[in-house]
């Protein structure tokens, strides 16, 4: 996936002379998190979220600042938070020149920079225009959407096994002696593990290989001091 088969196109917008009042009142109304400025051409040069109002005045949440703190950090760090605490403005609290992509990002770029740089949405370009904007929540729907997705028709017992073998050989943490058998979609994982989340790795590898209707754990985990085998509780109920 990229960033133009996700985004969200029609993105309301506020300038750097919207006030702080207003753009607060549109994130409730459109139910946003974050809404970009433009200045009088169109032009992205910024983006202001809720984030930017946390420390405010109004509300008393402003930063409290010992003298001693001040002369380490300098006056121009606490004029900055005055201004960010008592603007009126947008382009008192935005954030300038923000991390934007373009339509043909790849999804995982996308995310890679979300993390990096702590941020919940990015604009999308078409050169200097902005397009788009994806969100935390588009991703989200993403996910989502992949639940609807069509079957895939060679998905049988014999090609479900195949699958998962390929890609837990391929696998760093693969558990060892590993042996899965397949009976009508049901996935039957065996082998010895040394760290329990092994088991949550090979259970999910194999939850999404195609077709797989449900996985039974028979994993075993080998205990690092004692070097006993433990089985599952229902694996030693069903021999008994």
């Amino acid at each position: 996936m990229r960033a133009h088969q996700i985004m969200t196109k029609h993105v309301i917008g506020v300038s750097r002379h919207t006030s702080i009042l207003d753009a607060a009142k549109i994130m409730l109304r459109c139910h946003v998190s974050g809404l970009p400025v433009l200045d009088e051409k169109g032009k992205l040069i910024g983006t202001v979220s809720e984030g930017d109002f946390l420390r405010r005045a109004e509300i008393g949440t402003g930063r409290k600042r010992s003298a001693w703190l001040e002369l380490f950090t300098g006056v121009g760090r606490a004029a900055t938070d005055f201004v960010h605490e008592h603007g009126r403005k947008v382009e008192d609290v935005m954030t300038a020149s923000p991390i934007t992509v373009e339509e043909q990002t790849p999804l995982d770029e996308i995310v890679h920079l979300m993390q990096k740089h702590g941020v919940k949405r990015l604009p999308v370009m078409n050169g200097q225009a902005m397009v788009g904007i994806v969100t935390c929540a588009d991703i989200l729907q993403a996910v989502a959407s992949m639940a609807h997705q069509v079957p895939d028709p060679t998905a049988d017992d014999s090609h479900i096994r195949e699958r998962i073998v390929r890609e837990i050989n391929v696998a760093a943490w693969r558990p060892a002696g590993f042996q899965v058998s397949v009976r009508n979609g049901v996935v039957h994982l065996y082998g010895l593990i040394f760290d329990d989340r092994t088991r949550q790795a090979t259970i999910v590898l194999a939850e999404n290989t195609s077709g797989v209707k449900d996985v039974r754990d028979h994993l075993c985990f080998v205990d690092g001091y004692s070097g006993y085998c433990v089985e599952l509780r229902e694996d030693i109920k069903a021999a008994n």
